[in-house]
C-alpha cells in the first residue's frame, strides 16, 4: 500500500529526521522550473530567481525594490571622463560557498570577475562553447551588444579590475547589476574542467550569494540553506525551498493553505479571493513589462509592415486585455516601452481595431494561413498564452487567416522562438532588467539580438541607428530624442503586436516580514524574514 503526504508534510518531516524542526524554513511557490543555475546562459525570470538572486552576486547591485544601482561585490568604482575606463574595487575577503561538491581555497578576487565575462565572449575560452553546453548562445550578453562595446576586462590586481570599452555606453553601469552579469568562481570552474564535469557548472552552482545551492528535483523541488559565510551578512531564514507549480491557482491554493509562503503571478480570477483572506497580503505593483507577440519579418508576407499592420488591425485588442486580465490592471500599450519609464512618447499611437480594412490588406497579400504560438506558462505580462491565441485565431479567421496554433513548454518554446526561420506569430513579453529604455528597445529588437531576443528577426537600419546613438551619451534629454524618434519608427514598421503593460501581483502570508515588490520582476530573499 502506497502512502502519500502533502509538500509541506513532507518538508516538515525531512527537518525533524534532520534535526532541523527549529530552523526556519521559507517557501516560495514558484512558477516554472529553471533552464539551469547558470544566470550567464538564461534568460527567464523563473531562471534568475533560482540561480543569480539567490546564489550569485555582481560588482554592482540594485537597491532593494528600486532601479538605482549600489555597491555590491565592488565598495567604489571610478569612470574616466571619456567614459570608456571603469575601475571597480572589490570587497576584500568574500568567501565563495563551501559545498559536499566544491571546497574554495581562496577568497573572491579579480581573476573570477574577468573569468565570469572572458567567457560569455571569448571564442578561445573552453567554456565559451559546446564543450560545456550544447549550443550555447550567451543570450544577454550577445543580445545587449556586449561584445560590440567591450574592449578587454583587465585584472589590475586581486582586488582591482578594469573594464575598457570601445565608446562611451551610457547604460553599462546598470547593465552590470543584471543577471548575466553574475560573478563565477574561476577556481571551480578549473576543478571542474580538470575533472572533466563540465556541465556541472549549470547543475550545481557556486557563488557567493546570500543562499547556496543544496540540491535539486526536477520539475519539483528546489532546495537551498543560508550562506553561513555571506558577505552582507547570514541571513535570517535559514532554509529556502522552491516549491515548482506551474498552474497559477494551484500555487495561491498552496499560499493560502499554509504550504507555501509566497507566490508570484496569481490568475487575475483568483484576485477577489486572494484580498479576502486574512492570513495574506496581495503586494502589487506597475509592471516594468510589455506583453507583445512577434512577427517574422523576413518570412513573406509578413516582410511588408502593411500586412503586420493589418493583422494587428484584425485583432479586438480591448477584448482581448479585457479577457485576459479581467480585474487584474493592465494598460493598453501604445510603444514597447511602459508609460512609467522615462522617453515614453505620450503622441505614438499603435493599431486600432479595423478588421474590414485588414481584411482587404490580407487577401490582396494572399495570407490565408499563419502559425501563432502559445507557451504553457503564465507570466507577468500575458496570464495565459493559449487564451490568448485562441481568441487571437477567432479575430483572425473573421478576416480569413486561418491561425493553427502551435504550443511549447517553456524552455522548449522560448528556444525554438528565438530561430531565425521560426514562422508566424510569437508570443513574447519582456520585464525590465534595469530601468533603462536601451534595455527594451535594444535587447529586443536591435540587430545583434536577432537569433537571440529578437523574436521577429527585425533589423531596421534607421531604427538601429537611432539606438545606438542613444547609448553613446549621457545626456538623458538628447537620449529622449532619440528614443522618441526610435518609438516613431517601431510605430511605422510594426514588427509586432503590442498588447499591454501588467500590473503585477504577489501573494505573502502575514508572518513573513522583508518581501518587497521589484519593478524588475526579481524575487529576492535576502532580508526576508518569517515569524513562526
Amino acid at each position: 500500500m502506497k502512502k502519500t503526504m502533502t509538500f509541506a508534510a513532507a518538508l516538515l518531516a525531512a527537518s525533524v529526521l534532520s534535526g532541523m524542526a527549529s530552523a526556519k524554513t521559507l517557501v516560495y511557490c514558484s512558477e516554472a522550473s529553471p533552464a539551469n543555475f547558470d544566470p550567464g546562459t538564461t534568460t527567464g525570470g523563473n531562471d534568475f530567481d533560482a540561480s543569480s538572486r539567490t546564489v550569485y552576486s555582481r560588482l554592482v547591485e540594485f537597491k532593494h525594490g528600486g532601479t538605482e544601482v549600489e555597491p555590491g561585490l565592488a565598495d567604489k568604482w571610478e569612470i574616466s571622463d571619456d567614459g570608456l575606463v571603469y575601475t571597480f574595487h572589490l570587497h576584500p575577503g568574500v568567501k565563495f560557498q563551501t559545498t559536499d561538491y566544491f571546497k574554495p581555497t581562496r577568497d573572491l578576487n579579480a581573476d573570477d570577475v574577468v573569468f565570469s565575462f572572458d567567457r560569455q565572449f571569448n571564442k578561445e575560452n573552453p567554456w565559451n562553447g559546446d564543450k560545456y553546453l550544447p549550443n550555447l548562445t550567451w543570450d544577454y550578453y550577445t543580445g545587449m551588444d556586449m561584445p560590440k562595446y567591450v574592449a578587454k576586462w583587465e585584472k589590475v590586481d586581486d582586488l582591482t579590475v578594469k573594464l575598457t570599452l570601445t565608446e562611451p555606453n551610457a547604460p553599462m553601469l546598470a547593465n552590470l547589476g543584471m543577471d548575466f552579469a553574475s560573478i563565477v568562481s574561476k577556481e571551480y570552474a578549473d576543478q571542474l574542467q580538470k575533472d572533466g564535469k563540465m556541465a556541472d557548472f549549470s547543475t550545481k552552482p557556486i557563488g557567493t550569494g546570500p543562499f547556496q545551492f543544496v540540491d535539486y528535483q526536477l520539475d519539483s523541488v528546489i532546495r537551498y540553506a543560508a550562506n553561513p559565510d555571506y558577505f552582507k551578512g547570514k541571513e535570517k531564514i535559514d532554509d529556502l525551498v522552491f516549491a515548482i507549480t506551474p498552474d497559477a491557482t494551484a500555487r495561491i491554493q498552496k499560499v493560502l493553505a499554509g504550504e507555501c509562503d509566497i507566490a508570484p503571478y496569481p490568475n487575475p480570477a483568483d484576485i477577489a479571493t486572494i484580498k479576502a483572506n486574512k492570513d495574506v497580503t496581495l503586494m502589487d505593483q506597475a509592471g516594468l513589462n510589455i506583453g507583445y507577440m512577434s512577427y517574422n519579418t523576413t518570412i513573406p508576407p509578413l516582410d511588408k509592415p502593411e500586412v503586420r499592420h493589418a493583422l494587428n488591425q484584425a485583432i479586438d485588442r480591448e477584448a482581448l486585455i479585457k479577457s485576459l486580465f479581467q480585474d487584474a490592471g493592465a494598460t493598453p500599450a501604445e510603444n514597447l516601452i511602459p508609460p512609467t519609464m522615462w522617453s515614453w512618447d505620450k503622441d505614438v499611437k499603435t493599431d486600432t481595431y479595423n478588421p474590414d480594412a485588414a481584411k482587404k490588406v490580407l487577401a490582396d497579400a494572399g495570407l490565408k494561413e499563419i502559425q501563432l504560438w502559445a507557451s504553457d506558462r503564465v507570466r507577468p505580462y500575458n496570464p495565459n498564452f493559449q487564451r490568448a491565441a485562441e481568441l487571437i485565431q477567432a479575430d483572425w479567421a473573421k478576416v480569413g487567416v486561418k491561425a493553427e496554433i502551435v504550443n511549447y513548454e517553456w524552455t522548449k518554446y522560448r528556444s525554438e522562438g528565438k530561430k531565425k526561420d521560426r514562422p508566424g506569430a510569437f508570443q513574447i513579453g519582456w520585464t525590465g532588467d534595469n530601468g533603462d529604455p536601451d534595455n527594451f528597445f535594444a535587447t529586443l529588437f536591435a540587430c545583434s539580438a536577432i537569433g537571440v531576443s529578437n523574436y521577429s528577426s527585425w533589423c531596421d537600419k534607421d531604427f538601429e541607428d537611432l539606438i545606438q546613438k542613444a547609448k553613446k551619451t549621457s545626456d538623458q534629454a538628447e537620449r529622449t530624442k532619440l528614443y522618441e524618434q526610435a518609438q516613431v519608427i517601431f510605430a511605422k514598421e510594426a514588427p509586432a503586436f503590442l498588447l499591454a503593460h501588467s500590473q503585477v501581483y504577489a501573494v505573502v502570508r502575514n508572518n513573513v516580514s522583508g518581501f518587497k515588490m521589484d519593478p524588475l520582476g526579481i524575487h529576492r530573499f535576502d532580508g526576508v524574514d518569517k515569524a513562526e
